[in-house]
């Protein structure tokens, strides 16, 4: 049997001595019951932010409303400012943000269920991925969580944060 992803994470994290925080919406804090499920994880989970309306969003993670009216929730745009505006918040040295359609019901948003953005914010900048996924709710939701550490791990061991 292969590590786990949030296990995975936390040794990068702990090698690297970085600190991560984390804005959800899709994943509803799913993302974030992964890393803490770790023993130690408090040396490098700084803090989870659910900011599932555009409300919160702004008054949370401070996202200007323009980039909700201009883009919408889900997008690019929107998770790469979730990201940079977690670790703005937090004082992290890294900001991880999901935004994306779990279905069943699409809402607003022209874009497919399954449909999923994907960012990394750091000292070197942000990196967002688009991602489509199938499967029922909790797939997509348990899929972007997967992609979302995934993402993280990959861009460790690339990245000079400091």
């Amino acid at each position: 049997m292969s590590e786990q992803l949030e296990v995975k994470l936390g040794k990068l994290l702990r090698e690297r001595d970085w600190t991560i925080a984390v804005a959800e919406t899709t994943t509803g804090g799913l993302i974030s019951a992964r890393i803490v499920s770790v023993p130690g994880s408090s040396a490098y989970y700084e803090r989870g932010v659910i900011a599932y309306s555009a409300l919160s969003k702004r008054e949370m993670l401070g996202i200007d409303e323009e980039v909700m009216d201009t883009y919408g929730a889900v997008s690019a745009e929107a998770a790469c400012e979730m990201a940079k505006g977690v670790r703005k918040v937090s004082g992290a040295d890294l900001g991880l943000a999901e935004t994306g359609i779990a279905g069943p019901i699409r809402g607003r948003s022209p874009k497919p269920i399954g449909t999923a953005y994907v960012a990394i914010a750091g000292a070197e900048g942000v990196v967002c991925e688009v991602f489509q996924f199938d499967g029922d709710r909790d797939a997509i939701r348990n899929a972007i969580a997967d992609a979302a550490l995934q993402m993280v791990i990959e861009a460790g061991k690339t990245i000079d944060n400091r």
